[in-house]
């Protein structure tokens, strides 16, 4: 496998939750639609009730939003690397979205540029587009992939896949690796599963994004790993306040 130049990869993390706090909040034809598909979903998950499966909504981009998009890189000089990561995170998800695109428009749509995320593929890439879209934001460069082959979508790292080597029905979690490879856990505080509540409970967005980011040093950690070199010292790391 290809080691990428560190600084041309951009690793990111996105945290999403249901558009409401709850299904009754919803305009009445949003909730005969999650109605329909919690049908669906709860012959799979123990004939939960609608309003169970609903905290899970945030995961399909048709009933979901995304509240924060955490971002890292590396700096480029090999001597004196650096680790820096920021976040963008809003309840308004254009003000999420827009200065994510405008980011990968300026520094991440050339040749030989790249994006990583853990289980990317099959989740954090394609919500993405399907919420650029939504919003009536043009798909930014990098992330123009509708109809695309794999082939042509060499510039999006997954450690996940990574992982898998090739066998496409392993899932394993970013925690689960991070443990396995002495890699300090990013879920020292909240997982995924508790931004549901965290955001239309206690609407703590600055503590979303912060678990977040955590994710983002945990992925760039595992990336290095999985590539045999060695990730900058914790002192090393710039995370913003």
């Amino acid at each position: 496998m290809e080691n990428h130049k560190l600084e041309h990869i951009l690793f990111l993390d996105i945290e999403t939750v249901p558009q409401q706090a709850d299904p009754s909040l919803l305009d009445p034809e949003w909730n005969i639609l999650w109605a329909k598909k919690a049908e669906l979903l709860s012959k799979h998950r123990n004939g939960d009730e609608p309003d169970v499966l609903y905290q899970r909504a945030g995961i399909y981009a048709e009933f979901g939003k995304v509240i924060c998009v955490s971002v890292g890189y590396f700096t480029k000089s090999p001597a004196q690397r650096q680790f820096r990561v920021t976040s963008f995170f809003s309840d308004s998800e254009v003000d999420v979205l827009k200065p994510f695109a405008d980011l990968l428009n300026a520094h991440f749509g050339k040749r030989y540029r790249y994006l990583c995320a853990h289980n990317g593929q099959e989740f954090d890439f394609p919500y993405l587009c399907r919420r650029f879209l939504i919003n009536q934001i043009p798909l930014p460069k990098g992330l123009e992939i509708m109809g695309a082959k794999p082939w042509d979508n060499t510039h999006l790292l997954d450690t996940m896949r990574m992982w898998s080597f090739g066998d496409f029905k392993h899932f394993t979690s970013l925690q689960t690796l991070t443990k396995a490879f002495g890699i300090p856990s990013p879920k020292d505080d909240i997982s995924g599963a508790d931004v549901y509540a965290v955001y239309h409970q206690h609407h703590d967005l600055p503590r979303i994004a912060t678990y977040c980011q955590k994710d983002v040093v945990g992925l760039a950690h595992l990336y290095c790993r999985l590539t045999s070199r060695e990730f900058v010292d914790n002192e090393h790391i710039q995370m913003p306040k």
